[in-house]
């Protein structure tokens, strides 16, 4: 049997997969108090462009994860509130990650000219 130790960069990760989630949570619980879808776009956009620009490589899994959190908080809010979100709520809980698309391959692309700007190319 053999093990592989977690290389020291996965491990620098999870505060970034902790800080994805947290934003996730925060923005489904935005969504379902506010219930302004364009202002939902914006914190993803907003959240995925900061974890792009903190951690370029693979910026997709930014938009999985924070897009991942906002219908799993809807659906905490339905099953404990009494108020419970419209259909349209639920179904724009999955559209907002579309913003975060652009924000997290934006945030990516800024680290990369800010590098590139620092090294002198």
């Amino acid at each position: 049997m053999t093990t592989e130790p977690v290389s020291p960069r996965a491990r620098s990760d999870a505060p970034f997969y902790l800080l994805a989630a947290v934003a996730g949570m925060g923005t489904g619980w935005a969504d379902v108090m506010i219930d302004d879808l364009l202002f939902t776009a914006l914190l993803v956009l907003m959240a995925c462009m900061l974890l792009g620009l903190l951690r370029p490589r693979w910026p997709w899994r930014w938009v999985v994860v924070v897009g991942m959190f906002i219908p799993l908080t809807e659906l905490a809010e339905y099953l404990i509130r009494t108020v419970k979100p419209t259909r349209a709520q639920v179904y724009g809980s999955f559209l907002a990650a579309l913003p975060g698309i652009a924000g997290a391959y934006g945030g990516s692309l800024m680290r990369g000219v800010v590098d590139n700007l620092r090294q002198g190319k």
